[in-house]
């Protein structure tokens, strides 16, 4: 089939790269614009317009749907199926009826679990024992369409949103090649969601701010779900660190919520419930170092608090 690629992260060139290699034809791809990245903000292409150039497929890159001239360009594409991961924004109506069989969309939850923008750092942060990634044909509404198919995935207890997105990226591009593989030969049957939805809204660098306040397990879930991004953070002595992922101390003595103790090879921090053990940290300015380097360099002290 001919097939519009719609997406723009690493996680979504996973699905365009195994596209290219499947018997459907890959006749365009639309991503975001160029973004500043690095400390020189330098404009560079998304993963997948990057992908798409190496492999000599056109790229579009529109501010927006309103972009003018886009909808023709699509229409004249002639496309059977437009595949979606991970774009970054909305497909409007006009845009939902020019391929012929629709936008397969591949999601990286269990529809109706978790609609929106951040399905996998819900589903770490809210303590699930088990995710997966969906296909469904995109509707006007937020991920309510009806679903292809689904993979399941387990959230393993050291899982950040980084690791299991990973997985999903994997094992989703393999889901939503099938899922084109059927609707080409015609055995594909869309089923309506079935329950209740829950959402799973952006998450923002404000909501990355540790609460030392929560139990040690929503510590550890919540460090788990923002790493690698928005990225868990504190403060200390005033300024921000940022803060990896956390290890449980149920063998060690409580401590005052947010109160560190330094011993040679480790620091712990205090929550509502037990201690947790910190791994790396961030201080402003430097790169990720073990917690214990950075405490020795700025000579922690029992009267420190995380805040």
């Amino acid at each position: 089939m001919r097939c519009l690629f719609a997406g723009t992260p690493d996680v979504a060139a996973v699905s365009l790269r195994a596209l290219l290699e499947s018997e459907h034809e890959v006749v365009a791809a639309l991503t975001r614009p160029d973004a500043p990245v690095g400390r020189g903000r330098t404009l560079a292409p998304s993963p997948v317009a990057a992908l798409a150039e190496e492999a000599g497929v056109e790229v579009l890159k529109p501010g927006s749907f309103r972009d003018p001239g886009l909808l023709e360009r699509l229409s004249a594409l002639q496309l059977d199926v437009a595949p979606v991961v991970a774009y970054g924004g909305l497909v409007p109506a006009p845009a939902l009826t020019l391929p012929k069989h629709g936008w397969v969309n591949l999601h990286f939850s269990l529809l109706p679990a978790w609609r929106g923008a951040a399905p996998v750092q819900h589903a770490i942060w809210h303590g699930d024992d088990i995710t997966g990634a969906s296909t469904f044909l995109l509707e006007e509404g937020l991920d309510t369409g009806p679903v292809f198919g689904t993979v399941t995935e387990a959230i393993r207890p050291d899982d950040t949103s980084g690791d299991l997105l990973g997985r999903l990226a994997q094992a989703g591009s393999g889901l939503l090649v099938a899922t084109l593989d059927a609707i080409a030969a015609g055995r594909a049957h869309p089923v309506a969601q079935v329950g209740d939805p829950t959402y799973a809204g952006k998450i923002t660098v404000e909501d990355a701010r540790i609460r030392w306040d929560h139990p040690a397990v929503g510590v550890d879930r919540q460090v788990r779900a923002c790493t690698p991004a928005p990225g868990a953070w504190t403060t200390c002595r005033g300024d921000r660190l940022g803060i990896g992922p956390v290890r449980q101390a149920p063998d060690v003595e409580p401590l005052p919520v947010g109160r560190i103790r330094v011993t040679k090879r480790e620091i712990l921090v205090g929550t509502a419930t037990v201690p947790v053990r910190l791994g790396s940290v961030r201080p402003p300015g430097k790169r990720e170092m073990p917690a214990a380097d950075w405490a020795r360099g700025v000579r922690l002290t029992a009267e420190d608090v995380l805040s």
